[in-house]
């Protein structure tokens, strides 16, 4: 027997204005007024290089000199186009996450169709009520769809990746996109759906490397044979699939080992960075795996978890084995990975994401009901002690929550930003209106579990993104450091050598216009270093870097950072 029993009234759709805000409220704040932060100013380094640069620039992937081909280019592509299009009227930073909203569209808009598409599915269907009145397969299917994108905009891990100019962002979305393509290869197993699924395969691998699509392509053969469709036709399919996917690659591949920009081997070094991505599942990656996974695909992983067991019992469930066998592939590819990061988790969360949305309609009311207080207790005081802060820092008052929200940024100065505060308070309002409609009235509608969740969580990231922006560009921007090492060059500076790592090296060469030496550049005149506070031992680091008779022009460092230190010199002879 199906474990889900529902009335037409739970699947009234979210009215597509209402969701249409949540997206922009989701995604616009931590884009606009947002100086480069070390956590995405890297890869942003790389699509201005591209943007400001030659041929060679656009198939060597670097950042103002420093090769970077530990990822594919395809992200920094479209970054640069977007500069290239819209830098002159928004700006270079602005322009290049007009790129990240557009992944962010494509993520969501994908998931809400494959929801869509599975929960039209018979398989999928709640069970037929004795004196009628259960919902529409369409109607179902937007009910899932809503539900969907709202789990998935309520994941902690998507939080602060999809605000971010990253490869691993548009990673998740177009692995939202193709399980999109897969779903739609399954309902119709044709040529022109297996030629759309190699499309997805190709754009993932010149995203983040090889190994995803090929543990995808694997994981949608397994789900064939678990559906028991034709071995022989699936494997015709998915070689299609396979050669449009490597044919997509060659886009880049080609041009650039005909090329050879700089000099330099670009696909060489990008397979031997994939060669590096794999190795033997150890204790490393299975602990990072339970110890980030738990907190970044919160709340999605309880329901997911539930949705398989409660659909155990069914066969043939493409909305429960299509999910599962992609999330399980990529979760071995996680473990196989030496050093993994937060940001490979990115490309699991859209089918926990979908099996959590399957998950929620059998979920008994008193664990909805649980939920959705547990939101509003947790989530209202968490946005009412963000104003606390913020009043704190500004009057002086409470003393002691003043100090610490200041501490932080020595030296900065808090000031009302109007419009800043308008959003923070209209958001807050609407967070105050939401929690009335969802008490008071008590609504059956499916998504009522997740909305509360979600709307909460936009209303801190509005807040945070509001009230506390310019604490948060201050202490994390190298804007003040590039302007200061910029006035201690001569205006004929040709470049300059330097240690400085890729997130530095972008924010210096964008805020100070600081010419480094390129890829085929050779030796300069002068030399800029970034150590510790707590080195001693200055000759040792000058001869590391083959920096030697020099003389001391600057020293500095951000006000924030206690530790970092960035110091020039010139060269005497």
């Amino acid at each position: 027997m199906k474990p889900v029993r529902l009335p037409a009234a739970a699947t009234l759709a979210l009215p597509r204005w209402a969701l249409l805000a949540l997206g922009m409220l989701y995604i616009l704040p931590g884009i606009i007024g947002r100086d480069l932060w070390k956590e995405d100013a890297g890869s942003f380094g790389i699509m201005w290089t591209m943007a400001h640069g030659g041929l060679d620039d656009w198939l060597y992937p670097n950042i103002a000199g420093l090769a970077s081909v530990d990822e594919g280019p395809l992200a920094f592509w479209l970054g640069a186009v977007c500069i290239k299009l819209f830098g002159w009227i928004l700006g270079d930073v602005l322009a290049a996450r007009v790129s990240t909203i557009a992944i962010f569209v494509l993520g969501t808009m994908s998931l809400w169709y494959t929801a869509f598409h599975l929960g039209r599915r018979a398989e999928a269907q709640p069970l037929r009520l004795a004196f009628g009145g259960q919902p529409e397969p369409d109607d179902y299917g937007r009910t899932l769809g809503d539900t969907a994108v709202l789990i998935y905009l309520g994941s902690l891990g998507l939080l602060l990746q999809s605000h971010l100019t990253l490869a691993a962002t548009l990673q998740g979305a177009l692995l939202a996109y193709f399980l999109y393509r897969a779903v739609r290869y399954v309902e119709h197993t044709s040529t022109r759906n297996a030629v759309l699924v190699g499309l997805a395969l190709g754009a993932l691998t010149l995203t983040q490397g090889f190994l995803p699509p090929l543990v995808l392509i694997v994981a949608l053969f397994a789900c064939t044979r678990y559906l028991d469709m034709p071995a022989g036709q699936a494997l015709r399919h998915l070689a299609v699939a396979t050669g449009v996917g490597v044919g997509l690659t060659m886009v880049w591949i080609l041009p650039a080992i005909v090329v050879q920009p700089f000099g330099l081997p670009p696909v060489a070094d990008w397979l031997a960075w994939n060669a590096e991505q794999i190795g033997v599942p150890g204790w490393v990656a299975v602990k990072t795996f339970f110890r980030t996974g738990v907190w970044f695909f919160w709340p999605a992983w309880p329901f997911a978890i539930w949705a398989v067991w409660a659909w155990r019992r069914q066969q043939q469930m493409l909305h429960i084995v299509l999910p599962v066998f992609f999330f399980l592939a990529l979760v071995l590819q996680l473990l196989c990975d030496p050093v993994p990061e937060n940001s490979d988790f990115l490309k699991m969360l859209p089918p926990l994401a979908l099996m959590a949305a399957f998950g929620l309609p059998t979920m008994k009311r008193g664990a909805i009901n649980a939920i959705d207080w547990f939101s509003v207790m947790v989530l209202t005081m968490l946005g009412a002690t963000i104003w606390l802060f913020w009043i704190a820092k500004l009057t002086g008052w409470p003393a002691q929550l003043a100090k610490n929200a200041l501490k932080l940024v020595p030296g900065f100065t808090p000031e009302i930003g109007i419009v800043t505060f308008t959003v923070a308070a209209a958001a807050s309002v609407g967070w105050v209106v939401l929690v009335h409609w969802r008490l008071s009235r008590q609504p059956s509608v499916l998504w009522r579990a997740v909305v509360l969740s979600s709307g909460g969580l936009i209303l801190l990231w509005v807040l945070l993104m509001t009230l506390f922006l310019p604490d948060l560009n201050y202490g994390k921007s190298y804007a003040g450091v590039a302007q200061q090492i910029a006035a201690r060059l001569p205006a004929d500076t040709d470049c300059i050598e330097t240690n400085v790592g890729p997130a530095q090296r972008a924010s210096l060469a964008f805020y100070g216009r600081l010419p480094f030496v390129t890829l085929d550049g050779g030796k300069c005149d002068y030399v800029l270093l970034q150590d510790s506070l707590r080195n001693r031992n200055d000759r040792a680091l000058l001869r590391k870097w083959g920096v030697r008779n020099t003389i001391p022009l600057w020293e500095g460092r951000r006000a924030s950072d206690r530790d970092e230190r960035f110091r020039l010199f010139r060269r005497s002879q």
